[in-house]
């Protein structure tokens, strides 16, 4: 009991949310679109986290399933004397590095492929040809879509393998019908099909045949334009340093070492960039939504002046009226941050579904994006809720 026998005015927590209710109840379209603000900038942070993360997974299973292991050699320019080509004898001094697992050899050939023989023009629609060892596929990690891949049973006869975007380019989609196509002035049958080739994507538009084919009726030299070597794991770096002096003693600067990997990381690393670009413009779209928040509240304590005054006449504290206001900012900012958890959810699902990635959403754009949605809300809250506390039963009164 106080000093003057009453006691102190209370509000239950039932209450206060029933009154702070009122606003939103009476006022719908508006308290709907001060939400939306909110709700945009959640899903936009929400959408992007989960994306990012659903990308990222899907890359990191992707390189895991390559393997990191694989490396490229290729002759380069270099700044010494020399052809600026590969060894013939590259491919056995390099399976002889003892980490060294599989080494498959490739050869560029002057060669074009068409459909038919009738007059062909001048291109080729972009498709390369290319003389490949048996194990290729093997080392490479690669995938048959159909048929087979070259063996040894036919490697001295003339049998072709398509790339993917070759393939396509010839409009061969099956090999029910036994397509040929028209390579180096004769006809090569379509043994096989390829899937895409993550770790070298220049194969995927390539026609391949074995080297004994090509040395046969191609005029193939031998001499390899690359060699894939996979390595052992824990010694990538070490095979790395030694490939060019292996592969060509006299001119070492003339070769070149690349790990495909590397660019499916740079692509990981690339992401994260825009990453970060798209969650800054998500925090402008917040931060708007956070503005739209406090000019409502700011009008509703203007037009609910009478309001106010009545509830101060009839006993109300000014913390009474504060932590109205302050409520009715924070349903707000509830409301637009539930919302906005769902809609950038659904939108990752759905995106994540078109790209066959693996759904993956972290727990801190789940709650971190409600937060946030709390945190604006009582910030948009703070100074209207203060201004309403602030007027006196008679200013609130007042006929204006």
């Amino acid at each position: 009991m106080s000093g003057n026998g009453l006691a102190p005015s209370r509000m239950h927590v039932a209450d206060v949310l029933r009154t702070a209710g009122v606003g939103l109840r009476t006022r719908k379209l508006r308290a709907g679109l001060s939400a939306l603000g909110i709700m945009i900038g959640i899903a936009s942070l929400v959408a992007v986290l989960g994306l990012s993360e659903s990308s990222k997974s899907d890359l990191l299973a992707q390189i895991d399933r390559l393997g990191t292991n694989l490396l490229v050699v290729q002759a380069g320019q270099g700044i010494g004397l020399g052809s600026a080509e590969l060894p013939d004898t590259a491919s056995a001094m390099v399976s002889r590095i003892g980490p060294v697992e599989e080494v498959s050899a490739t050869g560029t050939l002057d060669a074009n492929v068409y459909r038919t023989d009738l007059v062909p023009s001048s291109q080729s629609g972009g498709i390369s040809v290319r003389a490949v060892e048996t194990d290729l596929l093997l080392t490479l990690g690669g995938r048959i879509a159909a048929g087979r891949f070259l063996d040894e049973v036919a490697a001295e006869y003339p049998a072709v393998v398509l790339g993917s975007v070759a393939a396509e380019r010839l409009g061969i989609t099956d090999l029910d019908d036994r397509p040929l196509v028209w390579l180096g002035g004769q006809w090569f049958p379509v043994v096989g099909l390829l899937d895409p080739i993550d770790l070298s994507p220049d194969l995927d538009r390539a026609a391949l045949v074995t080297q004994a084919a090509a040395e046969e009726y191609l005029g193939y030299d031998g001499v390899p334009s690359a060699l894939y070597v996979r390595t052992d794991p824990d010694w990538v770096d070490a095979v790395m340093s030694v490939l060019p002096p292996t592969v060509n003693p006299e001119n070492p600067d003339q070769v070149e070492v690349s790990r495909p990997t590397d660019a499916l990381e740079a692509k990981a690393a690339a992401e994260s960039a825009f990453t970060n670009l798209f969650l800054g413009l998500g925090a402008v779209a917040l931060l708007v939504g956070g503005v739209g928040i406090a000019n409502v509240m700011v009008i509703s304590v203007l037009e609910r002046r009478a309001e106010i005054g009545l509830r101060r006449a009839l006993g109300a504290t000014r913390r009474h009226v504060a932590v109205q206001f302050l409520l009715e900012a924070l349903l707000l900012a509830a409301v637009g941050g539930v919302g906005g958890v769902l809609l950038g959810t659904g939108v990752t699902a759905a995106y994540a579904r078109i790209r066959g990635w693996g759904l993956l959403i972290p727990s801190l754009a789940l709650w971190g994006g409600l937060t946030a949605a709390l945190l604006i809300g009582t910030i948009a809250g703070f100074y209207p809720a203060m201004r309403a506390a602030r007027l006196s039963p008679t200013e609130a009164l007042r006929t204006t």
